[in-house]
């Protein structure tokens, strides 16, 4: 793996060119976006998109994002009608943390594998000027679900990705931390009215005012899983830590705690500031303040890949309140919890 330290608001050019010309080979490159760090192959190249599913361990059902740097772009993927009906709301939201799912532009070059042989597509524009320079430089829309072995919490920061793939990428892009830290939100606007597939930052009181009417199935809330997965996020288990983990309301995380000792277990807690300060004999993971919960969503993979590294058993996750970017939080952590209480 190349390592490449780069400035997140100003990336030099000759170093962008290094990691493009690795796209363009054909190769894997792990670059920062606003929401999570990226895994990325030449979306037109059938065999480098491979590259991704095989380094992740992902399921070949499950698709992937194809980032784009422009809505010159977007009309080469997306069918040209749809694009139209979409383009006003793309110029308003993009670039930015969200995702749409369009009809497939008919005859359009991305790689079969990327779309899990899927008449839809996923597309976003990611609002990093890291992410961006790539594309733009590499010439191509890139293919780039999240840098993460697959069903394990999304990476935030570079470290993330060396630490789980090394030798598995090509170049690896550190601009440091991500800004959101949770992945984009998606939207199906082959629906009417559009349906969330997956909470992101781009919250839902912010889609209504611009769709006026928006679907939230359970799926989006982390309750059900789909059979035919038509977006990433959808099917399987995700965001997963290898150490059990307990998602419980805030007046049942005692008896939690007192439950895990019982059976000889030491927990720990991934709680809020807040919480932490009245459990002060029992270990903890601060996410951040209830105040900002903008800060707990930009913790919580962080979070979760750091209790892997404990020495506790156990981790007990309190739930928030599913509004704004809350919701986000909560389909996070219901997909990864092994118990709920």
């Amino acid at each position: 793996m190349i390592l490449i330290k780069v400035n997140p608001f100003y990336p030099e050019e000759e170093k962008i060119k290094v990691a493009a010309k690795a796209i363009r080979s054909g190769n894997l490159v792990a670059f920062p976006t606003e929401t999570v760090y990226g895994l990325g192959a030449d979306a037109f190249n059938e065999n480098a998109v491979r590259k991704i599913f095989e380094a992740k361990n992902r399921p070949a059902d499950n698709p992937l994002i194809i980032h784009i740097a422009s809505i010159e772009q977007f009309f080469e993927i997306v069918d040209t009608e749809q694009a139209k009906e979409i383009e006003n709301v793309a110029n308003k939201v993009w670039p930015g943390p969200i995702t749409f799912v369009a009809k497939k532009k008919e005859g359009c070059k991305i790689a079969r594998s990327a779309t899990a042989g899927l008449s839809t597509v996923a597309v976003r524009m990611p609002a990093h000027p890291v992410a961006l320079a790539l594309i733009r430089q590499s010439g191509v829309p890139i293919a780039a679900p999240s840098a993460n072995l697959a069903t394990k919490p999304s990476a935030t920061k570079a470290e993330h990705v060396f630490e789980e793939f090394k030798d598995k990428v090509d170049v690896l892009l550190d601009a440091g931390n991500t800004f959101y830290g949770l992945e984009s939100t998606i939207i199906d606007i082959t629906r009417n009215p559009p349906a969330l597939l997956r909470p992101g930052p781009f919250t839902v009181e912010e889609l209504e005012r611009i769709f006026g009417s928006i679907e939230v199935s359970e799926g989006a809330r982390g309750l059900k899983t789909a059979d035919v997965p038509i977006a990433p996020g959808m099917k399987y288990r995700h965001y997963a830590p290898d150490k059990p983990l307990v998602l419980c309301d805030k007046d049942k995380i005692a008896k939690a705690i007192d439950d895990a000792k019982n059976k000889g277990l030491k927990p720990i807690l991934l709680v809020s500031n807040e919480t932490a300060s009245h459990f002060n004999g029992v270990d903890a993971i601060a996410l951040g303040s209830e105040q900002n919960m903008y800060e707990i969503a930009k913790n919580l993979f962080d979070a979760l890949k750091r209790l892997d590294k404990t020495d506790a058993d156990i981790g007990i996750a309190q739930t928030f309140p599913e509004r704004g970017i809350g919701l986000a939080i909560m389909n996070r952590l219901r997909k990864a919890a092994s118990v709920k209480d």
